[in-house]
């Protein structure tokens, strides 16, 4: 038996799931919400509008790399299901066509349910003379200064356009020839304008009313043709750091190329364009035949993030139920600080607000006992209370440290305004390190207490953002265990001087040793399970990419270690193959929170390890980031993270599971509906409830907290 195992080749492409195509998987399991008719109206638009987002990205960045890379003559496969560049665009272009068309079916489905409400989607020719008089006016005062038709002839170059503007294509007839024009749609201007007619409410695309007063822009001559199109460019340029005298220059001038790469996509609104019409600007744009989507519909349909919102106090029954995030079970009505030095504090977002963050960081800098304040950014809201208060901190006199990672992709602008102002306010402002981007979510406030010096570590798998924590499943942990608390320092110099990398004493540290500690757990976990039986691995992210990991986890399966993955997005690893990964189960969950937090636990014989993380097991994490993995020692907490594990792995409403083909499929079993996320909500607002009641009836004893939510639940889960 021994020798067939070894014999078994683990890297065989059928045992692996490609990495783009395993996105491409993903990104339909979020349209797949605006199919559930369990989802409102309104909130099955915005995942239409989530998907045409997500795919921005997914041209702009990965299909970016693989036309490079196939324009260069690389023709080497990929470690895993190896397929080349050229073989991944070939099925990225099946594959994504489909779900595009499907995208662009379920959106005019729900525009028809919509009219049930008195909301109409139009074309002007469709509405009452009155009307049409208001819109033209409108168009008068309010479009038609913006726009500036760019004509295409000798003295007129084809212009250079920008990434993912909306245009208008235009064929002119001047007497001597038929000449062509774009009208670039500046993206300041709102997409649709809306019109009321008693109850009945219209809306009206701007691209569709500035082709039907189009004639007001080239007065005097006959305009034959008109289409709409979307091109989307390379936006994953590289920066060179050797060399950049000053790395905020640099990605400023990176920010402007961006706007201007190599054409990845064109998207042409097909209900009225040809691919005989749009030749010409096919060899301007040099698109390749095989990233040209002809839609059923109107272009760029993020344009539904405005819609809805614009329609949610009409319609606000169509929209989810509001929910406010509670209070936090592990922090009560007690003070952060106070607390903290009693115990660890655990948050989970957003079923637990934000705030204790945000007012540790505050309430931080308002002390007058506080001497330091160090935290790491990658991605922050453009109003965040939280530099804010570094800035007061700063000001106020306090050593304040922020890195500031300017390479967060697509936050680059966003990040680089922010560490100008806290440089200005005092701070002193990291921009990084060299080749790698810090990832990590770490904030770390020294005080003096009495005599002595008090440091208090805050450690997350989410960004410190007041406005994604409120849509992003997260977790979060406040310390003083003095050996995370002296890792917390010794990391922070390390970020902001010179040192070598540290020795920490529970961190570990990425690059490098997060995936060695990863592998060592799972040997260990092997190990175990040839002594006793018991083998066990949970593990949930949002995404497995990196095949060291992925080899091990192959190793323990076939040792007959039990390993359950929760993996929301890409899965370069197929479950379920007879004698490679029989043992291993992969479930994804996608609903109405984006799930964002990393645990992994290993069983350990019963002594469990559980840690959590702002890293995924992607190659990317494992050796091109700097990211925290860090250990969680306090038993309530760490049963509470396995009571969710468990949870989210029954949960037979929103999950999915992988077989063993990379198909994912609805769980489907007899037990009572489970949706994690909603169940996570209701337990959350009980909690907050009992402590509302018990501040409002002054009880002398306290609020207990619902530590044994889950047993209510455990003997009904299909595990």
């Amino acid at each position: 038996m021994q020798n067939y195992l070894r014999s078994k080749d683990l890297n065989l492409p059928q045992y692996y799931n490609n990495r783009e195509l395993s996105w491409l998987d993903f990104n339909f399991r979020v349209l797949q919400e605006a199919e559930d008719k369990n989802n409102p109206l309104l909130e099955q638009l915005n995942f239409i509008s989530i998907f045409s987002s997500n795919l921005d990205e997914f041209f702009m960045v990965r299909v970016a790399g693989l036309q490079d890379q196939y324009k260069m003559g690389y023709d080497k496969p990929e470690n895993k299901a190896q397929l080349t560049p050229k073989q991944q665009l070939e099925q990225i272009k099946i594959k994504n066509k489909h779900y595009v068309n499907l995208q662009y079916k379920r959106y005019n489905e729900l525009v028809d349910e919509l009219k049930q409400y008195k909301v109409e989607i139009v074309e002007p020719e469709c509405l009452n003379d009155d009307l049409l008089a208001d819109l033209e006016q409108e168009f008068k005062l309010s479009i038609l200064p913006t726009l500036t038709p760019l004509g295409i002839d000798a003295y007129h170059p084809f212009p250079k356009l920008n990434n993912k503007s909306l245009n208008i294509f235009v064929d002119i007839d001047t007497e001597d020839a038929i000449n062509s024009a774009i009208v670039q749609i500046p993206s300041l201007i709102p997409r649709f304008t809306t019109l009321n007619d008693g109850d009945k409410q219209y809306v009206v695309m701007i691209e569709d009313i500035i082709m039907y007063f189009i004639n007001y822009l080239f007065t005097g001559f006959e305009v034959l043709n008109t289409f709409t199109f979307r091109i989307t460019r390379n936006a994953d340029l590289t920066i060179h750091e050797d060399g950049a005298e000053d790395l905020l220059i640099e990605i400023e001038r990176f920010l402007k190329e961006r706007k201007s790469g190599s054409s990845v996509r064109l998207e042409v609104d097909g209900r009225t364009t040809t691919y005989e019409d749009i030749q010409w600007l096919i060899n301007q744009l040099e698109v390749d035949d095989d990233h040209i989507y002809f839609v059923d519909g109107p272009l760029d349909l993020t344009l539904l993030f405005g819609l809805v919102d614009h329609l949610s106090n009409k319609l606000k029954h169509l929209k989810y139920p509001k929910y406010s995030p509670q209070i936090p079970q592990s922090l009560g009505n007690n003070d952060i600080f106070e607390l903290s030095l009693k115990r660890d504090i655990f948050f989970h977002h957003p079923y637990e607000t934000f705030e204790p963050i945000v007012d540790f960081v505050r309430e931080a800098a308002n002390d007058p006992n506080t001497i330091a304040i160090k935290q790491t950014l990658y991605r922050v809201s453009k109003d965040s209370p939280i530099i804010q208060s570094l800035k007061d901190a700063a000001e106020k006199g306090k050593q304040v440290t922020v890195l500031v990672e300017l390479k967060a992709r697509f936050d680059e602008e966003n990040n680089v305004h922010w560490a100008r102002e806290l440089e200005d306010a005092g701070c002193h402002v990291i921009y990084g390190m060299t080749y790698l981007k810090t990832h990590s979510k770490i904030s770390l406030v020294v005080k003096r207490i009495g005599n002595e010096l008090t440091s208090f570590v805050h450690l997350g798998t989410g960004n410190y953002n007041d406005k994604t924590a409120k849509i992003y499943t997260d977790m979060g942990l406040i310390t003083t265990d003095n050996a995370i608390v002296e890792d917390g320092i010794n990391f922070f110099n390390y970020l902001s001087g010179y040192s070598i990398k540290p020795k920490y004493n529970k961190l570990i540290v990425a690059p490098y040793d997060i995936r060695d500690e990863f592998i060592a757990r799972i040997d260990n976990e092997i190990i175990q399970h040839k002594q006793y039986g018991n083998g066990k691995i949970m593990m949930k992210m949002n995404s497995l990419t990196d095949k060291d990991i992925i080899l091990k986890l192959f190793e323990a399966s076939r040792a007959g270690v039990t390993v359950k993955l929760i993996i929301r997005g890409i899965c370069c690893l197929k479950p379920g193959i007879p004698g490679i990964s029989d043992n291993i189960e992969v479930v994804s969950i996608v609903g109405r929170f984006l799930e964002h937090s990393r645990i992994y636990y290993f069983h350990n014989n019963g002594e469990d390890n559980i840690y959590l993380s702002s890293a995924d097991a992607m190659t990317r994490n494992m050796i091109k980031r700097v990211e925290i993995l860090f250990p969680v020692e306090d038993k309530e907490i760490s049963q509470r993270l396995i009571n969710y594990l468990n949870l989210q792995l029954s949960d037979n409403q929103k999950g999915r599971y992988q077989d063993a083909a990379g198909n994912y499929h609805y769980i489907q079993n007899n037990l009572s509906p489970l949706n994690s996320q909603a169940y996570l909500m209701q337990e959350a607002i009980e909690y907050g409830n009992s402590l509302t009641a018990f501040k409002t009836q002054n009880y002398a004893t306290p609020v207990t907290s619902k530590r044994g939510w889950f047993s209510k639940f455990k003997n009904s889960f299909k595990r």
